[in-house]
């Protein structure tokens, strides 16, 4: 044989054998495809069974013969043939997928392609693994392979929701191992996804849950993914939330997903109905016992579905034999009825059927203390306050109120008033000589509950004899006059022990204008009396205090003003103008210890300087007397700044009393134009150049007089014509309710503004800085010709 002949030949079979694997894949494929929906082609071939009226092999050979004809794999045509016989919401939801590929140019096909199962394949196949599932644990794993996985999803989870709002982890799939052990179970209050599906009944999608802070199993924090909680529930009822994640942030969904995800959550339901997660509720028998054995008024309420399973209103099934409802009606009157029947106002927003239609929707218990419930009696709305309890058992809902009796309540709090005031009320019957007292008023004047009342007339005999005047004027105004009245005196009572006691009362007339009795209630004032006796005591010592302090402010005031006064003339040295504004505080008693300094020293260098004493009075002026003399001696010695603070920390520390405080020294260099400087815990000076302004670098140093032993860094510059340099101390940018460094932003703001010398420079910060601390004010300024 030739060689182009073998060629031709080896070809021919390489090419036949492609094809037989190719077509043994397919077979592997659509076996595989049979296999996981096999439950989904008998439920098709039962359908062609009841329609064509055949046996079972008859609908077996049909189905074949179907697909054969139509070119669909027999899943794909047993999800098409369970489509047209159920038209229910899967349906409903392939049917839009073909649309909504219509209007976006796709193919309409919902034909597996590449091997990929159909939407209508997936649904029914998750359908199918749902309804035979032997617990929710299966169900989890068919939803992530069949519907799920083809989505892009990576893990899923089943929570069954508990009666108190709580979630249980019904079943997982795609997560690590040991996730579902560590969140079985999530308590009540415990913010998830889940739980905000729960409690918001309604779906919510997160693109990254790293973004919200939400926690959830299998998300690690910082971890990029996305999230999906769907409520799972049916008549009104949530029995759980399914929540479905990506490995990665989710970008919005078209609706044709969502409506997907909502319908698997309806499956979801289904199983959660059929395999319950927690132990099953009490029967409704045990219920009606425990409501019966309860002293408040309670009712047991059913949900009253439509015939869609859609809730629209709650059945009263039960009363307790204590029931009486707010408006005063009977158990007989509102058994059996509808709730808003019964209570039509309780349907307002907020009101009370919204609160039973959320405990009854996600088993959240509601309680609430005075909470006005209303009802109509005779078209007339009748409200009272009650405490009210609503809770989930089973399918039933509990509604227990207790109606508050607001009379009863404001007696007691009365009751309560007196006795915190000490105060006890009588009434005299003058024309029986009947007296009556509160209880509270045998205690206050030290009387046993059996003891006869004390008639007014007989008061002087139980008061200390120098009150006697006092009583006496008091009785003439109330007997003879028939005026209300009222006096103080000291009480003796049995046991010995004095009291101050304040008596009012009022006379009671009748039409004629006589008197028939008097009304009224003794207070003991004892503590009073003696406050008020070390009131004035304190008051004087007070005046004495506030005369010293006045004394202290006025002598601190004159050494300020002496050495600081509040502006300065201009200052010429060689190139440099000077130039000083002091600004006081307004109130004298907040005198502190602002310093500023120009002097040219020995050297024909320049020593300026801005200091802050902290605190106020006598003792902050002296500290700054102290330090501002003990700079100017330093610099003599020719040291450069941050030696002249080391130094001056050194006299803060050991040669002063407990003297702290923030400074800027700084030394300008005629001949170099050069300006060196440092800083102790002091703002940086701002530099004003062609008109804009920056801060000088945030060199170290730290407070003076805060350690024994500190270090303070040097910085320089090198002034040019026309420069200004400001430096000022923190009166001028401080406010209570900005921080420091938007402060210092808005300063920077403010030097800029153009002014024809450097006085109207300064006078223009003090006039439009925005500090409201009432501080001590001091700004220096520089100004290189």
């Amino acid at each position: 044989m030739h060689e182009p002949e073998q060629r031709a030949e080896r070809g021919t079979g390489l090419g036949r054998l492609a094809a037989t694997v190719e077509r043994l894949r397919q077979e592997v494929r659509e076996a595989h495809a049979a296999a996981d929906g096999r439950a989904l082609i008998e439920l098709a071939k039962g359908i062609l069974v009841e329609r064509l009226r055949c046996n079972p092999a008859e609908a077996a050979r049909q189905l074949s013969a179907l697909a054969e004809r139509t070119q669909l794999s027999q899943l794909e045509l047993a999800a098409d043939i369970v489509n047209q016989a159920a038209q229910d919401r899967l349906t409903e939801l392939a049917g839009q997928f073909v649309v909504s590929a219509v209007e976006q140019g796709a193919p309409v096909s919902l034909q597996a392609e590449e091997g990929d199962a159909s939407l209508a394949v997936r649904l029914r196949t998750a359908e199918s693994g749902i309804l035979s599932a032997r617990d929710t644990q299966a169900v989890s794993e068919s939803l992530l392979q069949h519907a799920l996985a083809p989505l892009g999803a990576s893990v899923v989870a089943v929570w069954a929701a508990g009666t108190d709002g709580s979630l249980t982890l019904a079943g997982s799939a795609g997560f690590a191992s040991g996730q579902a052990m560590r969140w079985r179970y999530v308590p009540p209050g415990v913010a998830t996804p889940a739980r905000q599906a729960l409690v918001d009944r309604r779906t919510v999608w997160f693109g990254d849950l790293s973004e919200v802070g939400l926690p959830s199993i299998g998300h690690q924090p910082g971890e990029k993914s996305g999230r999906v909680a769907v409520p799972a529930g049916n008549g009104g009822r949530i029995l759980g939330v399914l929540e479905i994640g990506w490995p990665h942030r989710l970008s919005p969904q078209p609706p044709a997903i969502r409506r997907q995800v909502e319908a698997l959550a309806e499956l979801v339901a289904h199983t959660l109905e059929s395999h319950p997660v927690t132990a099953p509720q009490r029967p409704d028998t045990e219920l009606v016992d425990l409501v019966n054995g309860l002293h408040d008024p309670a009712l047991i309420l059913r949900p009253y579905l439509t015939a869609e399973g859609r809730l629209t209103d709650f059945r009263i099934q039960h009363t307790n034999a204590n029931f009486v409802d707010f408006a005063g009606r009977s158990r007989s009157t509102v058994n059996g009825a509808l709730m808003l029947e019964a209570y039509p106002m309780a349907a307002g927003e907020g009101g009370l059927y919204e609160k039973i239609e959320h405990v009854h929707a996600t088993g959240e218990p509601f309680r609430a203390e005075r909470m006005p419930l209303t009802a109509l009696i005779d078209q007339v709305p009748l409200t009272a306050i009650a405490d009210v309890s609503i809770s989930r058992h089973g399918e039933s809902v509990l509604l227990i109120w207790r109606v508050l009796d607001e009379a009863a309540r404001v007696a007691g709090l009365l009751q309560h008033a007196q006795r915190l005031g000490r105060i006890g009320g009588f009434e005299e019957n003058l024309a029986t000589g009947e007296i009556t007292w509160n209880a509270q008023l045998y205690t206050l004047l030290g009387l046993p509950p059996t003891a006869s009342p004390i008639p007014l007339q007989l008061l002087p005999q139980h008061a200390h004899t120098d009150d006697a005047v006092a009583i006496g004027r008091f009785l003439r105004t109330l007997l003879h006059h028939h005026l209300p009245a009222s006096t103080a005196f000291r009480l003796q009572r049995s046991d010995g022990v004095s009291r101050h006691i304040r008596v009012v009362a009022e006379p009671v007339l009748d039409a004629h204008g006589d008197l028939l009795s008097v009304r009224g209630a003794y207070q003991d004032i004892s503590a009073q009396h003696w406050t008020e006796v070390a009131l004035a005591a304190t008051r004087d010592q007070l005046a004495h205090s506030e005369q010293q302090a006045a004394e202290r402010n006025r002598l601190a005031l004159q050494l300020q003003q002496a050495i600081m006064p509040p502006t300065h003339g201009p200052i010429e040295a060689f190139d440099l103008k000077i130039a000083v504004r002091y600004r006081p505080a307004e109130e004298e008693h907040l005198v502190g210890g602002d310093w500023y300094d120009c002097v040219i020293l020995p050297s024909k260098k320049v020593l300026l300087s801005v200091g802050d004493v902290a605190g106020h009075g006598i003792d902050a002026a002296t500290g700054m007397v102290i330090l501002r003399n003990a700079l100017r001696g330093l610099a003599t010695t020719g040291a450069g700044p941050a030696q002249l603070l080391t130094w001056l920390n050194l006299v803060a520390h050991h040669l002063t009393e407990q003297v702290t405080a923030t400074a800027i020294c700084a030394l300008f260099d005629p001949e170099t134009r050069t300006l060196r400087w440092a800083r102790a815990g002091h703002f940086p000076p701002i530099m004003v150049r062609r008109d804009e302004a920056t801060e000088l670098p945030l060199i170290e140093g730290v407070l003076l007089g805060a350690l024994a032993e500190a270090h303070f860094e040097e910085g320089s510059l090198r002034l040019e014509k026309e420069d200004v340099l400001l430096m000022y101390t923190d009166g001028l940018i401080e406010r209570k309710d900005r921080s420091l460094e938007h402060s210092q932003r808005q300063l920077l703001s403010v030097a800029t503004a153009a002014v024809p010398s450097l006085e109207q420079r300064l006078d223009h910060l003090l006039t439009y800085s925005k500090s409201d601390t009432d501080d001590d004010t001091c700004v220096v300024g520089i100004q290189l010709r």
